[in-house]
């Protein structure tokens, strides 16, 4: 393929213009990768996390600043493919963001099963938390954000106490989980190598984020697109179902026109706009902080809004923050479970989800 049919290919996908699907996919990423080179960031690649060979993981760190929010970000690819080396522009649009960004590898499907890539995931939360002071991050703000394979990793690890505990550390350290377009209610497995993947049968049970809503988890956010065939969202219709039942804290939100990549293509700069996957998780982490910082003194108040140094994090998005929770608060019941009610701005169909 020419260099000019590549850059061509490029500009068609980046506009939506799918010309070919595989050539669309590969070169949708090519794109964003590319424009995501011009941020305001600086990368450091392959850091190791664990003694594996798998267990590395790329930085993204904003320009300037101390006590940064930090996210580890888990990509998708069925738990058998995937490398954090296609993910740029997703560490690019959180750095540009002012959140320092992790985008680690983890063991895949056949080499690995079941639950060593939940292992590995916790390793690198673990090396996020013991290092962010060293890259001026908070690890008092630890999030962990996955798309698709990653979704389940990321929400597993916020709901399965076990992972952090034998990694050395807790789910109380994640302020926060976010997953987009996750599986995480999908029993029986619709293929094949998943009943290996996740085998013997006496495992599946322990899959399954479902399976471990509490009141007292990480806040999540979990968001879907309502076109997605790949994961339906069901999954994460029946999971905010179920913390909500049991009084944990959740906020969905469903995009009407998103298909399954979607969700993880709304970091780039060419489709942000039409899907502000980044922006919800912006809010979501505010909103979260503002709870954070009502329960300081008000002598410490000008302290806790100056910390954060970022744009999105600036005193007048805090006050924004605020006024979303004032509303969430004049709802009825809403006090006894603040900043956290499940909202739904496109609405779920039963016959959607």
């Amino acid at each position: 393929m020419t260099i000019a049919l590549r850059v061509w290919l490029a500009l068609g996908c980046a506009l939506g213009v799918c010309i070919s699907l595989s050539a669309c996919t590969q070169l949708q990423v090519m794109a964003a990768n590319g424009i995501a080179s011009l941020g305001h960031y600086s990368r450091q690649a392959d850091l190791a996390y664990g003694p594996l060979p798998a267990n590395t993981l790329d930085l993204y760190l904003p320009t300037g600043g101390q006590h940064r929010p930090v996210v580890v970000f888990f990509f998708g690819g069925g738990w058998n493919s995937g490398d954090k080396a296609s993910y740029k522009f997703v560490g690019a649009a959180l750095a540009d963001a002012g959140i320092i960004a992790v985008v680690p590898n983890y063991r895949l499907y056949p080499q690995a099963k079941f639950p060593a890539f939940m292992q590995d995931a916790a390793q690198a939360v673990a090396w996020a938390h013991a290092h962010a002071l060293d890259w001026g991050g908070d690890p008092e703000r630890l999030y962990v954000v996955g798309h698709s394979a990653g979704a389940h990793i990321a929400v597993l690890l916020a709901l399965d106490e076990e992972y952090l505990r034998q990694a050395g550390g807790s789910t109380r350290w994640l302020s926060g989980a976010v997953g987009l377009s996750g599986p995480y209610n999908f029993l029986p497995f619709t293929e094949d190598y998943l009943n290996d993947l996740f085998g013997p049968a006496a495992n599946f049970p322990r899959t399954q984020p479902i399976n471990y809503v509490r009141a007292d988890a990480p806040p999540l956010l979990l968001m879907h697109g309502l076109r997605d065939q790949r994961v339906r969202p069901a999954n994460t219709r029946s999971l905010a179902a179920a913390m909500l039942a049991v009084g944990g804290r959740v906020t969905t939100h469903y995009f009407e026109q998103a298909g399954h990549s979607d969700l993880v293509a709304g970091f780039s700069t060419a489709k942000r706009r039409r899907l502000p996957v980044l922006q919800e998780i912006c809010d979501f982490m505010a909103d979260l902080n503002v709870a954070r910082i009502e329960g300081v003194s008000r002598n410490d108040w000008h302290f806790a809004t100056q910390s954060w140094h970022v744009p999105m994090f600036s005193e007048k998005a805090l006050l924004r923050a605020q006024e979303r929770q004032k509303s969430a608060f004049s709802r009825p019941n809403a006090r006894s479970n603040p900043v956290i009610r499940s909202t739904n701005p496109t609405g779920c169909p039963p016959s959607s989800c």
